[in-house]
């Protein structure tokens, strides 16, 4: 047998394996939750990745941003200048900026109410709560509030939540759930962040 009869072959079983999986797998009949979390880079931008999937599909998408406030962002831009995406940034920026934690408290409740308020709508397909594991980690949420608001959601819609340190409650609750390693940063080698790349 030659090396492409052998090959081949190969990926004639793999592709019935796979097929055989595929075949075995049901549709859940709701929206999925997702977490991007961990150290490294990529959790938001993963997230922003999946929106534009959706989008591709003419869903419905939206976003609550739970730190970013007036920051000005590549994503964000881009999405008020295409259109197409509900966007909320409800945040006040790093949650050092503030040092108010009643005000960043505030924020993140506010945030989180309109975060509901979208998730039980059936309007969406998609939302993306932008760095909300940050406002959990800070206590700004509690897990309680956060896992009630998405047992609420319409069975239509798919949530997307982002940010390091997602607890443990979530990922246990959560259908996926991504941890983004670092193994290399440019920060640490002294280089800022860059347009188009970080923000």
């Amino acid at each position: 047998m030659s090396d492409a009869d052998d090959h081949k072959q190969k990926m004639q079983e793999v592709q019935a394996k796979q097929r055989a999986k595929v075949a075995e797998l049901q549709d859940p009949g709701r929206g999925l939750v997702l977490v991007h979390t961990g150290k490294g880079k990529g959790k938001s931008s993963s997230a922003f990745g999946v929106l534009i999937r959706a989008l591709g599909w003419k869903q419905t998408c939206g976003v609550v941003q739970f730190i970013k406030g007036k920051w000005i962002t590549g994503e964000r831009r881009y999405f008020e200048e295409t259109g197409g995406v509900t966007w909320f940034s409800m945040g006040e920026g790093f949650t050092w900026d503030t040092q108010d934690r009643d005000r960043d408290i505030a924020a993140a409740t506010a945030a989180f109410a309109k975060a509901r308020e979208m998730m039980e709508s059936g309007d969406y397909d998609l939302i993306v709560l932008d760095e909300i594991n940050i406002a959990l980690r800070y206590e700004y949420l509690t897990v309680d509030a956060v896992l009630e608001g998405l047992k609420a959601r319409s069975d239509r819609t798919s949530v997307v939540l982002t940010g390091r340190d997602a607890k443990p409650e979530i990922c246990e609750y959560a259908d996926l759930v991504t941890e983004m390693t670092e193994v290399k940063h440019p920060f640490k080698a002294g280089i800022k962040a860059q347009r188009g790349v970080d923000f």
